[in-house]
């Protein structure tokens, strides 16, 4: 499929070298581009197919000199069979409601970001995020986005705890998962594949054929999960190629 981008809009800057947060002893680089305004939407799809990521209203991906680690990842849904495994991830979650919110940040949000990166990312960049940076992150867009909140299901009133969060672009083939947090006190309800399992569910009622998952990072225990997925799709040189998770687990343990 062609990409036709409003080159007249977009202007495009690399970052300097910094030390990369997945791989130790590396430094990254990164092209970036600010998304217009009048029509961040379809610039930020067009992007998002050729290894693109946002951030508020920048899209950007790795440019590393030396290193080619990060690889863009989505799923195609249409291909999808749930693995024992994953219906058992689903199950264990059967008492949980999807409610589909503005992009508009919450302190209840707010303060389960906090608890999942203390717990999860306490080293990370991310870590000293503050009120209004989350806002930020969450409403400085001019892309189509939303709030997914999961909540178990409650037994009386109100309407129940809040247990995860991912913050979602909705593409014209897709949905782009751009962060997602969660109680990172619940392990045994796998959170972090329910809220992916949960995006190709949706995405098939949909009738939309990619859950965008950003970039695998061969070599990253912390982005490992990404090719536990299978079937996926990565985008190499010659285009968006089919892989399959077990190959690239052997590849991702490679000495």
């Amino acid at each position: 499929m062609t990409q036709h981008f409003p080159t007249r809009q977009l202007r495009f800057f690399l970052t300097a070298p910094s030390p990369c947060p997945y791989l130790p002893e590396r430094f990254e680089r990164k092209v970036f581009a600010h998304l217009p305004l009048s029509d961040g939407a379809s610039v930020n799809d067009s992007l998002t197919q050729v290894g693109f990521r946002r951030s508020q209203n920048i899209a950007y991906r790795p440019a590393c000199e030396a290193c080619s680690a990060c690889v863009s990842a989505r799923i195609p849904v249409g291909d999808y069979v749930f693995s024992r495994s994953e219906r058992k991830v689903l199950s264990r979650n059967d008492d949980v409601e999807r409610h589909l919110v503005e992009a508009e940040a919450t302190m209840e949000q707010f303060d389960l970001l906090r608890r999942y990166l203390l717990a999860r990312h306490a080293d990370g960049g991310m870590a000293e995020m503050t009120w209004p940076d989350y806002v930020a992150m969450v409403e400085d867009t001019a892309v189509r986005t939303h709030i997914i909140e999961f909540r178990v299901k409650p037994k009386g009133g109100g309407p129940g705890d809040l247990i995860a969060c991912a913050l979602v672009d909705l593409m014209s083939d897709g949905l782009s998962l751009v962060y997602s947090f969660y109680d990172p006190t619940l392990s045994r309800r796998s959170l972090g594949s329910f809220v992916i399992l949960d995006h190709v569910i949706q995405a098939g009622l949909t009738e939309l054929p990619y859950v965008y998952l950003g970039y695998w990072v061969q070599g990253s225990e912390k982005m490992n999960y990404k090719v536990r997925f299978s079937p996926i799709e990565l985008l190499r040189p010659d285009g968006w190629t089919l892989a399959a998770a077990r190959d690239l687990k052997d590849l991702d343990n490679r000495p």
